[in-house]
């Protein structure tokens, strides 16, 4: 992240831009986009989350439509997981590989419609993404992708009193949305995809909406949840939430040099159950075990993991860290990284190099918060 600077003008905004502004919110440069990293403090959003209730726009990321006879068939080709088995309005979570097996990106599979699927895709890489999953249909006669992000917004409530904020604004039942599952419905008269789905490791939803309605459903939600003590967060509380709760973010744990399997994302990878990009590569990767494995970080010294610091088990190098920060919740200074797959045992002693200074951490098992 760079900080935020008035001549850069080649930066992308959200629809909720001058909201942001307005609320005094700090904003960097995100993945080509200009987005808030903090209102208040990133620990003060964080911990509103993990207590209460946080609303983070992310508009920024990416929707594409696949729609036609051939939908199922060409996503099911397109991706490790198993989206056959998705029932009618449920998410799967998944990557793009390429055929190497590593990883393009990470998203959601939205299955709205029997022949009507969206992938939401990370905002860094939308035309990346875009150029792959048009590239791919080709080979299938009845599918249609439409790149849809210029005119979705999403919202994310996230945290234990979501549920609460959000009743009175739907007729939707949201207590009948189960996670991973999702349910068209008016909410603050805007037409919403409201999903039970977050990054945060809280209970909580994200909404999809038309870019014209989000800045007066922003505006109601932040209305309807201050008596609950919901507070706008940034992407800064947004990044030590998911961190917290072990969630992968591309560009750190995932990218073209790594695949699921050393993500130890092996659960979202069905083998078995036909073709699909990557899946020699793959087999291969599971036959012969990874060469390296993400692992959690914990300090047992003084000092902050960050991502790029060099993890050692005594003079040998055995690894590199790709997330690190405080975490407000756990009370530890924490981070993610890769280590050699023969170095990955839980309580190892290792030292991270922090700025050539040699300080003292062991390795932990993720993810180090899950909610009660």
């Amino acid at each position: 992240m760079t900080t935020h600077d008035d001549a850069v003008t080649h930066l992308k905004r959200t629809p909720l831009y001058e909201q942001h502004k307005a609320l005094g919110a700090r904003l960097v440069e995100f993945s080509g986009w200009e987005m808030p990293v903090q209102y208040s403090s990133i620990i003060e959003e964080h911990q509103a989350v993990r207590t209460h209730a946080g609303l983070f726009d992310v508009s920024h990321m990416g929707e594409f439509k696949v729609e036609g006879p051939d939908a199922g068939t060409f996503l099911q080709y397109l991706v490790p997981n198993d989206v056959a088995r998705l029932s009618l309005h449920q998410a799967l979570y998944t990557q793009l590989c390429l055929p190497n097996g590593n990883v393009i990106d990470d998203l959601l599979i939205y299955r709205l419609d029997e022949q009507q699927y969206m992938l939401v895709v990370n905002a860094g890489n939308i035309e990346k993404d875009l150029a792959w999953v048009q590239g791919q249909a080709r080979r299938f006669q009845q599918v249609i992708v439409t790149d849809q992000s210029d005119t979705t917004a999403l919202l994310a409530l996230q945290g234990p009193a979501a549920q609460a904020i959000l009743r009175p604004m739907t007729e939707s039942d949201l207590a009948s949305i189960s996670y991973y599952h999702c349910t068209a419905g008016l909410v603050d008269g805007a037409n919403c995809i409201i999903s039970r789905t977050g990054y945060t490791g809280e209970d909580g939803f994200e909404l999809y909406c038309s870019s014209i309605d989000v800045v007066k459903l922003w505006r109601d939600l932040l209305a309807a949840g201050k008596a609950y003590g919901l507070l706008p967060a940034g992407l800064g509380a947004r990044d030590t939430l998911r961190l917290e709760a072990g969630m992968c973010l591309y560009g750190h744990e995932l990218d073209e040099q790594t695949n699921p399997l050393e993500a130890r994302l092996g659960w979202t990878v069905k083998l078995t159950r036909g073709e699909f990009i990557g899946h020699e590569a793959l087999a291969r990767v599971k036959a012969e075990g990874p060469q390296r494995l993400l692992v959690g970080i914990e300090m047992t010294e003084r000092g902050v993991p960050r991502g790029g610091y060099a993890i050692y088990s005594g003079e040998e190098r055995i690894g590199q860290l790709t997330s690190g920060s405080p975490g407000p919740t756990v009370g530890k200074n924490i981070g993610m990284g890769y280590v050699v797959a023969e170095h990955a045992i839980p309580n190892n002693a290792v030292q991270i190099d922090i700025r050539g200074k040699r300080v003292a951490a062991k390795l932990v098992t993720l993810p180090f918060y899950k909610r009660k």
